[in-house]
């Protein structure tokens, strides 16, 4: 089982930069496709980026697509969001998610962290 708690979000002008980090506990955070995900108020949760468990295949969303980059280490059991060019509606609570290898769905959720770009 993993555990997994996010940090790094904030308020930043647009335009900005931030880094968000996941922490993960537990032994089997290399076996996992890890993901972000981000909820703004008022709309449905909705896919950022994911990251194979040997960081060796990304996807992104298209609205993320060449403006933020997802990475792993996993001798730390860490992943990031790294999120250049910030816009407004980037605002919303990013949660870290994870599933094991052959499962279909994310399994494990952070409980998020706030980020806040403002006009």
């Amino acid at each position: 089982q993993v555990q997994l708690v996010e940090s790094g979000g904030g308020l930043v002008q647009a335009g900005g930069s931030l880094r968000l980090s996941c922490a993960a506990s537990g032994r089997t955070f290399s076996g996992y496709t890890m993901a972000w995900f981000r909820q703004a108020p008022g709309k449905e949760r909705e896919f950022v980026a994911s990251i194979s468990a040997n960081s060796g295949s990304t996807s992104y969303a298209d609205s993320v697509q060449d403006r933020f980059t997802i990475s792993r280490d996993n001798a730390k059991n860490t992943m990031y969001l790294q999120m250049n060019r910030l816009k407004p509606e980037d605002t919303a609570v990013y949660f870290c998610a994870g599933r094991r290898l052959g499962v279909a769905q994310y399994s494990y959720w952070g409980q998020g962290t706030q980020v806040t770009v403002s006009s």
